[in-house]
């Protein structure tokens, strides 16, 4: 049996069919845990939820800001950017099973020591936090509340956690921090807004897994999201995210189920789709 990390596949389903055959996957045999954003700017983001669901339990994803947005737009919450590359998707004959699928993906997994979120988690937040508060936005996700939330779900405030927030607004921090966040202050208030490398932090903020005292130090977090950070492999944190739909490569770590801190890297080349910083 063998345990794959994948970063950010983006609708780049040829790539991620050069990646399973280089990694010689076998869905009766293998797991491969992919890290968010499994659609959009890449060409075939059908074909990438259709091969991820045919391999039933073998593949476990989480959800991107991507995969959100997506969903966002099918239910009418949402113009398509105009760099989107959705309408595989949304025109597909089987729209309605890709969408539920997708819808039914979890935001969190926690497994073989590992935390699995697309971006980052707040400083506040320990891991036990983590997966129950990702829990409370999968249960509307599943839920019949999910047009109201689709609806709510975009914007920049809150920026910082308060346990005591209710309703949308607390989802919307905790969406945000899954599956936006890169960079915050000490406190936890994040800046959404920048997408550079850690060395373009804006003012009195830090790259969210250097923040001092951050709660979830203890445990191995692996993320996608930051293509700009691209892969990183610390003793805290694997980061896959090797821009893949920007003319990088899409990456897959090895992990062994014993001790998640040995793995190995592999990669294969992508063609650039989408130009630098769209």
């Amino acid at each position: 049996m063998a345990l794959y990390l994948i970063g950010d596949v983006q609708g780049c389903d040829a790539p991620l069919g050069r990646l399973l055959d280089e990694i010689a996957f076998s869905p009766s045999r293998d797991t491969i845990y992919l890290l968010g954003d499994l659609v959009n700017r890449g060409p075939a983001s059908a074909a990438v939820l259709r091969r991820l669901m045919a391999f039933g339990d073998s593949a476990q994803c989480v959800l991107g800001n991507h995969d959100l947005s997506l969903l966002a737009v099918a239910h009418g919450h949402r113009r398509a950017h105009r760099r989107d590359t959705m309408d595989t998707v949304l025109e597909a004959p089987d729209r309605g099973a890709l969408l539920e699928w997708l819808r039914s993906r979890p935001l969190a997994l926690r497994a073989h020591g590992l935390l699995m979120v697309h971006a980052g988690v707040l400083p506040q937040w320990d891991a036990d936090e983590v997966m129950a508060l990702a829990g409370e936005v999968q249960d509307v996700l599943r839920g019949p509340g999910l047009g109201a939330f689709l609806a709510g779900m975009f914007g920049n405030e809150p920026a910082r956690w308060d346990a005591d927030l209710q309703g949308i607004d607390r989802l919307r921090v905790v969406v945000n921090a899954l599956t936006r966040l890169r960079f915050c202050t000490s406190d936890g208030t994040m800046h959404l807004k920048a997408s550079g490398t850690p060395d373009e932090a804006p003012a009195g903020t830090l790259p969210w897994f250097l923040v001092p005292g951050r709660r979830t130090a203890g445990v191995c977090v692996a993320v996608g999201h930051w293509s700009t950070l691209g892969v990183l492999l610390r003793p805290d944190l694997l980061a896959l995210d090797s821009g893949c739909v920007w003319g990088g490569c899409l990456s897959a770590l090895r992990i062994d189920p014993a001790d998640a801190s040995r793995h190995e890297l592999i990669q294969v080349a992508c063609e650039q789709v989408q130009a630098p910083g769209e």
